[in-house]
């Protein structure tokens, strides 16, 4: 159901691990926002948004293809996510031709991407915060320097040394 509030009203979607909790002001019901992750289709649903069969979405649930959450009692419960993974997963298999072991194996490859690219993500935050702290430190050491150092130049073969006490009052 699609309400002013979000897309779904007030104790719908209650006990979904994905769904996001939002309280209204005033005394009213709490509201659930459905995101791209909340598992809210049971099997059939699922199946035929993904044009596929019921059994077909528990055989690639067995073979970990496509892994849906579970409620208490078991039942699968399909998120937006795992229905275009079920798509992706009918098309590599029927226009490309790949067998599912094949297809299991691509997937595995891009969840490490994925998760080697946020990584990587972390690792130029720490590393640009890392560079912000050092450039911080650099200038409050140059801060620090005392002014009343004058730079002395050479100007004769000789050298001589000059030092200079101002006068104790």
């Amino acid at each position: 159901m699609i309400t002013p509030d979000g897309p779904i009203g007030p104790g719908l979607g209650e006990g979904l691990p994905g769904g996001t909790r939002r309280r209204t002001a005033g005394p009213g019901p709490t509201h659930y926002v459905l995101t791209e992750d909340t598992p809210v289709y049971v099997i059939s649903v699922a199946a035929e948004l993904s044009g596929l069969h019921p059994q077909t979405l528990r055989q690639y649930d067995r073979l970990g293809l496509v892994c849906p959450d579970r409620t208490a009692g078991r039942g699968r419960r399909y998120s937006a996510r795992d229905i275009q993974q079920l798509r992706d997963v009918q098309r590599l298999s029927q226009d490309e031709g790949i067998n599912l072991a094949g297809i299991k194996r691509i997937i595995e490859l891009e969840n490490q991407v994925t998760a080697l690219q946020s990584r990587v993500a972390e690792l130029a935050d720490a590393l640009d915060g890392a560079a912000s702290a050092l450039q911080q430190r650099e200038a409050a050491v140059h801060a620090s320097y005392r002014r009343d150092l004058v730079p002395y130049q050479q100007v004769q073969q000789s050298s001589a040394l000059v030092v200079w006490r101002p006068k104790q009052r």
